[in-house]
């Protein structure tokens, strides 16, 4: 799982090549954290994009961006208030949301969009989206957000990315949490912690370095040679012990822990 703007998964060598058998070196490009089971079409020329925004000239802008770009396409546009993916010509491979453009909170209109856009993989863009923010909207199932202060060319960057079944975060939002982790380095909690982490198998604690490595479940089953459905009872044993919800507290958790090795 990788994080921000500072990559670290490989990068893809086609849009059209599976990315599964690609192997992730740490602290490449901007940021990015795989936790998608989202896998691009073997055969596809292009990466599809949704765009939704309650403003025009916003959704205007933002696809001569995207389509400056050959291996990207604009195949529909839709306001907050969107019903769904029936509108569109094509099945987006990324929706595009902006955070922004709606005067409801997100957390009021977001969990029913994502519900609505099923199958495909969302990405947020928003002002200055906070860590709290960032936590929030990947709990909900987002694979990614950018700011808008960033250069347009990370909003490429991050829809290629989140495309190849990685998470994009901001790295000022991952340096934050690492600091934090680091303070809490020499916590009297550190001996229950290698409890719980000593109550991990071989295997569990290889599922752990790829997720931390940026790896999805998909990924994760071809590299060990075995079923998504493997994957996933592991990832209920490590859930379970080392009291983590879901994968991207994890994903965390093993940065904290040297169970994984974090964007440099």
């Amino acid at each position: 799982m990788r994080i921000e703007s500072e990559r670290l998964a490989a990068q893809p060598d086609h849009i059209g090549r599976r990315i599964a058998s690609q192997s992730l070196s740490p602290g490449a490009l901007p940021g990015v954290c795989p936790i998608t089971d989202h896998e691009p079409g073997l055969s596809k020329e292009f990466i599809g994009v949704m765009l939704i925004s309650n403003h025009a000239i916003v959704r205007a802008a933002v696809r001569l961006l995207i389509e400056r770009d050959p291996e990207m396409k604009v195949v529909c546009e839709a306001g907050i208030d969107v019903g769904g993916l029936a509108g569109c010509p094509e099945a987006p491979d990324i929706v595009l949301i902006d955070l922004d453009s709606s005067s409801e909170p997100a957390a009021d209109f977001l969990p029913k969009l994502l519900r609505n856009v099923q199958g495909a993989s969302v990405l947020i863009l928003a002002g200055s989206p906070s860590w709290e923010e960032h936590h929030s909207v990947v709990r909900l199932g987002v694979k990614g957000m950018v700011s808008k202060e960033k250069p347009p060319d990370v909003l490429i960057m991050a829809i290629r990315k989140v495309y190849a079944g990685e998470m994009w975060l901001d790295r000022s939002v991952l340096a934050k949490l690492l600091q934090e982790m680091s303070h809490a380095e020499h916590s009297p909690e550190r001996d229950y912690e290698a409890v719980k982490i000593a109550a991990l198998t071989k295997r569990e604690r290889e599922v752990i370095a790829l997720f931390g490595s940026g790896f999805d479940g998909k990924r994760v089953a071809e590299r060990l040679f075995i079923a998504e459905t493997t994957v996933r009872h592991h990832l209920t044993s490590i859930f379970d012990k080392l009291e983590v919800r879901d994968r991207f507290e994890l994903v965390f958790y093993a940065y904290r822990n040297g169970l994984a090795r974090p964007p440099v």
